[in-house]
């Protein structure tokens, strides 16, 4: 929030919702340009079509604030005009220091990458993956329901040891029977009490 103290020179005006006809006919955006240019001659006009608002700058804070008492919610071509002031902060004194600062430039390749990469920038090569060839020969020789034991315990530690399981082949699979899926019974309708 701006303190108090700040000064802000009131030197711009936006005009909203105004009249499509503004921004297609040429005399039309001379009328209503004639409507600003009495308070002040050099008045500057920046229309901004696809939101209806036409940005008035003025050369004094004195004309801005004439214009804005006696032309606000006046008619225009069948419209009420709406304008209103626009706070424009110049400079980094008008910032309040309690409120984090954006990152600098620099850093902002970080948060949205660039269509190329940083100068000095190389691609790192894959490491090779590590294949533990003991461990898949002692894995290998197992059978079923033998265990191999692959780190001894001590007393501040379990010892770790891998337990083989027995293969299910197709004939286990059919022998035993198909467990069948219960049907979930349907709830009972509302009760029909007149």
């Amino acid at each position: 929030m701006p303190s108090i103290n700040m000064k802000l020179e009131m030197v711009t005006i936006i005009a909203c919702e105004v009249d499509t006809e503004v921004f297609t006919s040429d005399k039309m955006q001379e009328r209503f340009e004639a409507l600003f240019r009495i308070y002040d001659e050099q008045t500057t006009f920046q229309m901004f079509k696809s939101f209806r608002r036409i940005r008035i700058n003025f050369s004094t804070p004195e004309a801005a604030a004439r214009a804005r008492i006696e032309l606000h919610e006046s008619e225009f071509n069948g419209k009420k005009l709406k304008l209103y002031f626009a706070q424009v902060q110049n400079g980094d004194e008008n910032i309040d220091k309690s409120y984090l600062a954006p990152p600098q430039p620099v850093k902002q390749f970080l948060i949205s990458p660039p269509a190329s990469p940083p100068v000095g920038w190389s691609q790192s090569e894959d490491a090779t993956p590590v294949i533990n060839y003991d461990l898949l020969c002692a894995v290998a020789k197992l059978g079923p329901g033998e265990k191999y034991e692959l780190h001894a315990g001590t007393e501040s530690t379990p010892s770790v040891v891998v337990h083989v399981c027995e293969s299910e082949t197709e004939e286990d699979e059919a022998a035993r029977p198909k467990q069948q899926i219960v049907q979930t019974r349907r709830p009972d309708g509302p009760s029909k009490g007149f």
